[in-house]
């Protein structure tokens, strides 16, 4: 059986950690795909996280981003997002690649997080694209299901979106270069929480691999993995990374 050495992880030149949904999970924030509940039931997520829904009932998708940003304020990082952060402590090297819109990452002790889908604490103009220059009411839990009026860009006057990437709107180019380099630079990479489905984020991994890099799965169930360099670590990311920090001789299995 192919054994994931804990010594690999220690004398890793540059490990990249690749952030999906599962992390963020565990400090209790819905995944995007999960069945809404409440109020908010009535609606398809797709639906409300697209220009066009925007365009046409602008207050209903900020009220439910907004919803979900008070989520987020109410949340905090789990022992996962700890772990990752203590980990740059470690080694030589580490870049967190996120495709999560919290800032767990960020309060967990992260430095320089890239955030491929934007996020939902750095709103813009859906008419200029100027970052919002106000302040976001601290909502400590709105009213489910409530629609809210946007504010207003101090610039033009357009209504505020959340800063996050909606369907069929492009990854910010500036975060995908970042990562794409970061990808092709590691030695080892740790996907931790995501389905994998998503693109193109997705290739973030097969990009590393196929440089040579080690790349160790970290999700609830299996993974498929090709090679002696390719791992899965079946379990829960706020128990496995903690143990890859202190496991001291341990060995993890495919």
């Amino acid at each position: 059986m192919i054994e994931f050495q804990l010594q690999t992880l220690l004398e890793a030149r540059h490990v990249v950690v690749f952030t999906g949904a599962g992390v963020s999970a565990e400090s209790g924030i819905p995944t995007f795909r999960d069945a809404l509940t409440g109020l908010w039931s009535r609606f398809d997520p797709a639906a409300l996280a697209t220009p066009e829904a925007f365009r046409k009932d602008p207050a209903l998708v900020w009220g439910w981003y907004e919803w979900r940003r008070s989520k987020v304020l109410a949340a905090s990082p789990n022992a996962a997002h700890l772990a990752i952060a203590e980990l740059a402590r470690r080694v030589p090297k580490l870049t967190v690649i996120t495709q999560n819109v919290d800032d767990l990452h960020e309060r967990a002790g992260s430095r320089d997080v890239i955030h491929l889908h934007g996020s939902l604490h750095a709103p813009r103009c859906f008419a200029c694209t100027r970052p919002y220059a106000g302040s976001l009411d601290p909502l400590n839990e709105p009213e489910e299901g409530r629609s809210l009026e946007p504010p207003r860009c101090h610039r033009c006057n357009g209504k505020i979106r959340p800063g996050v990437v909606w369907f069929g709107e492009s990854l910010p180019a500036q975060a995908w270069r970042e990562a794409m380099a970061a990808a092709e630079d590691c030695d080892l990479l740790l996907s931790i929480g995501t389905s994998g489905l998503v693109q193109p984020a997705a290739q973030i991994p097969r990009m590393a691999r196929a440089r040579g890099a080690t790349v160790v799965h970290v999700n609830l169930q299996p993974e498929s993995v090709e090679g002696d360099n390719e791992f899965s670590l079946v379990g829960r990311a706020a128990e496995i990374l903690p143990g890859l920090l202190g496991g001291g001789e341990k060995k993890y299995c495919e």
